[in-house]
C-alpha cells in the first residue's frame, strides 16, 4: 500500500496554513470566514476566482504526542460539480490550512490510499463526489479501528503484518524450468481467481468489519479475500499451508458474516463471499482429517479440486492412503 502522506511540514499558499488553524469548536467562526475569502478569490488554487457555492467540510484533527483527544475543525471550500471529497482537503491542504495531514497518492481509485470515513461510512475519497453530499456539512474521519497517528493517516502496520501472514504470493514446493516455457491458464481458470486479485488494499473493509474492530487478533477480511486469490490460482500449492493459518479462530471463524466488507469493497471483491469458501473448505478437511487421519492435507481441501498438485505430490498422496494398515493400528478401525 502507497505511503504517500500529505502532512503539515510542507508549504502552503495560504497564509492560515503558513501561521497554523486554531482548534476546537472556538475555532469554527474564524475558520468559515477564511474559507469564505478564499472562495471568493483572495487565496486559492487556480481557477477558484468566479465560485461563490460553497459546502463545509468538517475534519477530524488529532495530533497524539501534543493533544489528549480529537477535535473537530470546519472548513468552506468552493463546491463544484466535478470536485471529490479529495478535492476539497488538497483545497483546504493548499490554501486554508497547511497542518491537516492524510493520505493520497494517485487520485485514480487504485493506489487505495485515500481511504476515509465521510459522512460515517468507509469509502475512497478520490471516488466520492462533492456534490453528492450537498448541502453538507461533510464530515471527515480517519478509518474506524485503526490507531491515528495524525489527523486522517492511519497506521496499518496491523494488517501489513497479518497480510504477509497468509503468504499472499505464489507458493511452489518446486518450478519448472524456464526451458520448459511459461505456466498456461485458461480462461475459466483465470475468471476464477480474478475477482479477488482486485483488492487495492484500501482497508475499506476493515475499517467497515465490526469484527476487526474487537478482537486483536483477527487476519480480518483482506487479507482472507487475497489467500483466496492465491488458493484458486492453478499455479498454486500454497493452499493447505494458509489454511493451517486461517483455520484457527483467528481467521475465518471470527467472522460472523455481517457482510459489510463486501458491500464497501469500491473494486466489487467480495471479502465476506471468500470467508464462506473457506469455512467450507475448513470444514471438508476437518472430516477428512477425522475419517482419514493418515491422509495428507492436500490443495483440495481449499479449492475442492486437485488442481495445481504435482503429478508426484498427487501420486504419493494416493499411495498413502491406499496402504493397509496394521490390524492393531487404531486408526485402521475408524472413529
Amino acid at each position: 500500500m502507497p505511503l504517500a502522506v500529505t502532512t503539515g511540514s510542507t508549504g502552503t499558499a495560504g497564509a492560515a496554513g503558513a501561521t497554523g488553524t486554531p482548534r476546537g469548536p472556538a475555532a469554527a467562526a474564524a475558520t468559515a470566514t477564511v474559507g469564505a475569502t478564499a472562495t471568493a478569490g483572495a487565496t486559492g488554487t487556480a481557477g477558484m476566482a468566479g465560485a461563490t457555492e460553497t459546502i463545509a467540510i468538517e475534519v477530524q484533527r488529532y495530533r497524539p504526542e501534543e493533544e489528549t483527544a480529537p477535535s473537530w475543525q470546519r472548513y468552506e471550500v468552493p463546491l463544484r460539480r466535478d470536485w471529490m471529497v479529495l478535492d476539497g482537503l488538497n483545497y483546504i491542504k493548499d490554501s486554508l490550512d497547511g497542518t491537516l495531514s492524510y493520505r493520497w497518492a494517485c487520485r485514480m481509485g487504485v493506489c487505495g490510499s485515500c481511504g476515509m470515513m465521510v459522512n460515517g461510512k468507509p469509502v475512497l475519497t478520490c471516488a466520492t463526489y462533492l456534490s453528492a453530499l450537498a448541502p453538507g456539512p461533510v464530515r471527515v474521519e480517519p478509518l474506524r479501528g485503526f490507531p491515528v497517528i495524525r489527523d486522517l493517516v492511519v497506521d496499518v502496520r496491523d494488517f501489513l503484518d497479518k497480510l504477509k501472514s497468509v503468504k499472499p504470493w505464489i507458493l511452489r514446493s518446486e518450478d519448472k524450468p524456464l526451458a520448459d516455457g511459461e505456466y498456461l491458464q485458461t480462461p475459466a481458470e483465470l475468471a476464477e481467481y480474478k475477482p479477488y486479485s482486485m483488492c487495492i488494499n484500501c482497508l475499506l473493509c476493515y475499517s467497515a468489519c465490526p469484527i476487526y474492530a474487537l478482537e486483536d487478533g483477527f487476519v480480518g477480511p483482506a487479507a482472507i479475500a487475497l489467500a483466496q486469490r492465491y488458493n484458486l490460482d492453478t499455479r498454486d500449492e500454497g493452499a493447505a499451508e494458509r489454511l493451517d493459518v486461517l483455520s484457527q479462530h483467528e481467521g475465518i471463524w471470527a467472522c460472523t458474516f455481517v457482510g459489510e466488507c463486501s458491500t464497501v469493497c469500491p473494486k466489487g471483491v467480495d471479502p465476506a463471499g471468500a470467508i464462506q469458501r473457506y469455512k467450507v473448505a475448513a470444514t471438508a478437511e476437518w472430516w477428512r482429517s477425522l475419517l482419514l487421519p493418515w491422509g495428507k492435507a492436500s490443495r483440495s481441501a481449499a479449492t475442492g479440486d486437485d488442481r495445481g498438485r504435482s503429478p508426484s505430490r498427487s501420486a504419493a498422496a494416493g499411495k498413502e492412503q491406499a496402504e493397509p494398515r496394521p490390524a492393531g493400528d487404531e486408526r485402521s478401525r475408524g472413529r
